[in-house]
């Protein structure tokens, strides 16, 4: 199958290449700025599906809005025409289709000239106007407020945001090219005026956002992992900040707290989840010797050689459970059983830890009891 995508190498473009090229049976015929005019005409003959991404949104000149938007448009519909081809189109439009400035009434003029080229040759048109769009390769300073902050803020630079009470619509990337293929499978959602639509969408005010991404950047030093529940809108838009790191900036030092006796380095923390930190003990140190109300942990000894002992509070009777490097397994921590942590090796023990709360100073639940009484 033949697709036609203009626009190829623009934002929603080039997300949408990069899974079309891995679809078995399709190929794409990209076409943007830089592509040779004739090859329009070559392309609109052999394809089986356009998708029709290309426009413009900051131009120099007023003019050029009508001109890229419905310009190019009917030029794409007449190419279409002239060659006998019927085959379904899929358009990106705006929400801004809708008011009265010069993009938006590019966008509207495209749409009613588009509409009227499908009732007319009865080819499907699939028209979406789109709201904000953001994800990855998102041109920043250009057309997205996101795109633009999450830039701004992973390079330490200054944004302005002239009212944080403005609410955005927001639909990301991936909804967005998730929506396209079930359009290319002949399966798009479409509202009851007959405008198709991507079915997962957000809403949130600029200040929400902003102070999201801030959260991001600063996660680097409080550790706290953002709210990662599927779909949310807090997940895609710190998957969308990662993308805008930059490239001399993706890793970060932690706090290791050491001593005599080896380190402990906490990397990760969550509200719900707990946290995450690696262990190093030297050889022939215990740690430990402890127990817990409710608090409970994970240990995964990845490097080295430990004796894990247990003692139940009130009992004198021992278990014990001896891990390595070598096979790696998960050790429970139950509450209620005073335990110890022994370097039975002759290199550094380095161990994996999950607790399943983030450490409070002010309430620890760490009771202090040697395993051997």
């Amino acid at each position: 199958m033949k697709v036609l995508v203009t626009g190829a190498n623009g934002f929603i473009g080039k997300n949408l290449v990069t899974h079309l090229t891995r679809r078995e049976g399709v190929e794409v015929l990209p076409f943007d700025v830089d592509t040779p005019a004739e090859r329009l005409e070559e392309y609109c003959q052999d394809c089986e599906f356009v998708y029709h991404l290309a426009g413009v949104n900051r131009p120099e000149r007023v003019e050029e809005y009508m001109e890229g938007n419905f310009g190019f448009t009917s030029r794409l519909a007449e190419t279409l025409r002239k060659c006998g081809n019927r085959c379904p189109v899929a358009v990106s439009s705006s929400i801004q289709a809708a008011l009265e400035n010069p993009y938006g009434q590019s966008k509207k003029a495209g749409e009613d000239m588009l509409f009227s080229y499908g009732q007319e040759t009865k080819a499907p048109i699939y028209l979406y106007r789109f709201p904000n769009v953001f994800g990855k390769w998102c041109r920043p300073n250009y057309n997205s407020a996101v795109a633009t902050f999450c830039h701004n803020i992973a390079h330490g630079l200054p944004i302005q945001v002239n009212d944080r009470n403005t609410r955005l619509r927001l639909v990301y990337i991936d909804d967005v090219v998730e929506e396209l293929l079930q359009a290319l499978d002949g399966h798009p959602h479409i509202d009851a005026d007959g405008y198709c639509y991507v079915p997962v969408e957000h809403e949130a005010t600029l200040g929400e956002i902003v102070n999201l991404l801030y959260s991001f950047r600063e996660s680097r030093q409080n550790l706290m992992v953002p709210d990662m529940t599927d779909g949310g809108l807090e997940k895609k838009l710190y998957s969308t900040y990662l993308s805008y790191l930059p490239s001399d900036g993706f890793s970060y030092p932690l706090v290791m707290k050491e001593d005599a006796r080896g380190s402990f380095t906490e990397i990760l923390k969550s509200a719900d989840r707990g946290q995450v930190s690696i262990n190093i003990s030297k050889p022939g140190i215990t740690k430990g010797n402890h127990w817990h109300h409710t608090k409970n942990e994970k240990f995964v000894v990845v490097s080295g050689k430990a004796l894990i002992q247990f003692r139940r509070h009130g009992s004198q009777e021992v278990f014990e459970y001896h891990v390595s490097g070598d096979r790696l397994e998960v050790v429970d921590i139950p509450t209620g059983y005073t335990h110890a942590i022994i370097n039975e090796g002759d290199t550094d023990l380095v161990t994996l830890m999950w607790c399943n709360e983030c450490f409070q100073p002010g309430k620890p639940d760490t009771v202090y009891e040697s395993v051997e009484g």
